[in-house]
């Protein structure tokens, strides 16, 4: 029987070795202060021995395996954390740092502050309150010696991949994320970065660059570790333990089993060898299609653990004429990460029964929490390429804006490859679904339409004047905004919405997106936009709440002509209150509805500078003893096509433009 026992122990020391082969590659860092030491038996100690335990036990009830926490006051404070990466297990997170709980004192004796990291786990504390802070500060730099094939491709995909993931983990709860690129047909290149989960997207993102802007150039292979933050990359997948690294070279064939026979050996003792081979041999092959299965199934649970990357990109995107980064980095979103099982179950699986309506980001469900809260959820498209920038903007932009006629983002999922926004619920729907609809529509009076009108030019005079940046829609509709269950409208989809900072009043495009009808002639000529294209937009939504009718496929016996330039020629023939709805019904101010209409044209004038901002609207909305200006020509105001407009040198003083530009239209 002693080659069952050889066989068995080679075997043990295979399975031994498989389980810690990538673990064991896994680049460490351990750090101790010298300038603050304490002494055995003081306070310090004593608290520092109470947080040690604090963490070991807070992670191991923790569901992401990490916990923060301090004891202790004034000089005797101590503050502390512990992680693990999310791609190892429970029990090799808390084995990992029930040993790091012994060792740290051990190799750190009466220090004040220390740091152990590797085998995907850290353990930290100091007197020092560290949390939220980046410390990059010292840096270990791990490398391959072998040198990349082709080191400028490599090079390139490498710093493109970390980027993406840097900004990713920076925004994820997690602060963790992986990814892999195709660097040849035949070789993955696989990256990993991670910082610690106290930090905040700013910090996260800025300890992972200094990092990067760090990484030896032409190795195949690297890890770059400090305090706050670490990555990875190589060309195998080093992040999953299951299985052994793929550039790990095949172990050469085992000596042969079969030795010549000694004059001592005999016929009985042939054949108890060939017996117990045949017994062995099928029992080691059990025994290793087991393991092989056992390793499959445990990488794959470790995946489904695991994020999945997806680029989100920065929270604030400076421009030239941008926001400055100052500015830009103030931008810490604090909103609710929704579990993605949550959202599945809120919305029946995504049924469509509850699907509410589709955009440009993807479709939008009803749903209701556990709690019975209504929600609607944006689900991103994952055809959509424009989505993703909407998500961006979504987030940006309306994470912190609080205004009674702006549509409140109630947070996210980011979470399985796919990408949601979750808003309050608005019950009566958007306003096109009224206004454009003959029977919805008489349920909307006059009182409730100028109250409409009135919240919009709220909504708007908020975004460009009151928030914290000028914020321009870009894309203001009667489908945009949503109407409460009081019928008080909020705006809503800042998807195509850009930012002014400092002093900047207008911006310029080559890309031109909105829905043709509300765009003003500037922005769909010129590319040009401010908040004089979003007043074009309201004028237009103002003559369409009265009339009942759409501006853009707008119809009538007598001309071609669109709302915009029917309202006109209403105006001019002294025939105004012809364009009002008829089933707004009686009784109405005539006064208000001609005032409204007014108002409506000033704002839809082609040049923009003769367009009122959105705070002489409102105040021309609200006094009847403010005096109205006589309004000049509407932009756009006959219905033709793009390819149609007439932009020779003869007709560009009616542009407002001496230099048009070619553009690339987008309409939607």
């Amino acid at each position: 029987m002693n080659i069952m026992k050889v066989v068995l122990l080679l075997l043990v020391t295979s399975l031994l070795l498989f389980q810690t082969r990538t673990r064991a590659e896994d680049p460490s860092l351990q750090t101790c202060s010298t300038s603050a030491n304490y002494t055995y038996g003081d306070k310090f100690e004593t608290n520092l021995y109470k947080l040690l335990a604090s963490l070991i036990k807070g992670t191991s009830t923790s569901l992401d395996q990490f916990y923060s926490n301090s004891t202790g006051k004034d000089n005797d404070a101590v503050y502390g954390l512990a992680q693990c990466r999310p791609d190892i297990s429970t029990e090799e997170c808390q084995s990992c740092l029930i040993s790091f709980n012994e060792e740290i004192t051990k190799r750190c004796p009466n220090s004040k502050a220390a740091i152990l990291r590797e085998r995907a786990c850290v353990l930290r504390y100091s007197n020092q309150r560290f949390f939220s802070e980046a410390d990059s500060s010292p840096i270990l730099i791990y490398y391959n010696t072998r040198n990349a094939s082709d080191v400028p491709l490599f090079s390139q995909q490498r710093e493109s991949l970390l980027h993406n993931l840097s900004e990713s983990a920076a925004w994820d709860e997690s602060k963790f994320m992986t990814g892999s690129i195709n660097y040849t047909n035949s070789q993955v290149l696989y990256e990993l970065v991670e910082c610690t989960k106290d930090l905040r997207y700013t910090a996260c993102r800025s300890c992972l660059q200094t990092l990067i802007s760090v990484i030896p150039e032409g190795k195949s292979g690297g890890a770059i570790v400090t305090l706050s933050c670490t990555i990875r990359y190589d060309l195998y997948v080093f992040y999953d333990s299951a299985l052994p690294p793929a550039s790990v070279e095949a172990s050469p064939p085992p000596p042969s089993t079969n030795t010549p026979k000694t004059p001592t050996d005999n016929g009985s003792g042939s054949n108890q060898s060939t017996v117990v081979l045949i017994v062995v041999v099928p029992i080691v092959f059990v025994l290793l299609l087991l393991l092989v299965i056992s390793a499959y199934l445990l990488r794959r649970s470790k995946r489904k653990r695991s994020k999945t990357w997806m680029y989100i990109g920065p929270v604030i995107e400076s421009n030239q004429h941008g926001v400055s980064s100052e500015e830009g980095q103030k931008s810490e979103l604090e909103f609710p990460a929704f579990d993605f099982y949550s959202i599945v179950s809120a919305t029946n699986n995504f049924s469509l029964d509850n699907k509410l309506g589709e955009g440009g980001f993807g479709p939008v469900y009803k749903g209701k929490l556990a709690n019975e809260k209504e929600i609607a959820v944006k689900r991103l498209s994952k055809t959509s390429l424009q989505g993703l920038k909407e998500f961006q903007n979504e987030v940006i932009l309306i994470a912190k804006l609080q205004h009674r006629n702006l549509v409140r983002l109630l947070g996210c999922c980011i979470e399985r490859q796919e990408t949601m926004l979750i808003y309050e619920y608005m019950p009566n729907k958007s306003l096109d679904w009224f206004i454009f609809n003959p029977t919805q529509s008489t349920l909307i009076n006059w009182e409730r339409r100028l109250n409409i009108i009135l919240g919009i030019a709220q909504g708007l005079l908020y975004l460009h004047r009151d928030s914290r940046l000028r914020i321009i829609h870009r894309d203001l509709k009667a489908s945009n905004v949503l109407l409460d269950r009081d019928m008080n409208p909020k705006i809503s989809d800042f998807g195509m919405a850009k930012t002014f900072g400092g002093d900047q009043t207008e911006g310029s495009t080559n890309r031109v997106v909105g829905t043709y009808g509300y765009m003003s002639p500037e922005y769909v000529i010129d590319g040009l936009f401010s908040v004089k294209s979003d007043v074009f937009s309201f004028g237009v939504l103002v003559l369409e709440i009265v009339s009942g009718k759409r501006n853009r496929g707008f119809g009538h016996h007598d001309h071609d002509l669109n709302l915009l330039g029917h309202a006109w020629r209403l105006w001019n023939e002294v025939k105004t209150l012809e364009l009002i709805d008829i089933s707004i019904g009686r009784p109405l101010s005539t006064s208000e509805v001609l005032r409204c209409i007014h108002v409506g044209l000033l704002c839809v004038q082609q040049c923009p500078e003769d367009r009122p901002n959105m705070s002489h609207v409102i105040l021309m909305l609200s006094s009847e003893t403010v005096t109205l200006p006589r309004p000049k020509q509407p932009g756009f105001y006959n219905e033709r096509s793009l390819a149609e407009i007439d932009i020779s040198s003869s007709n560009v003083n009616r542009l407002c433009s001496n230099a048009l530009t070619d553009t690339c239209i987008e309409g939607r």
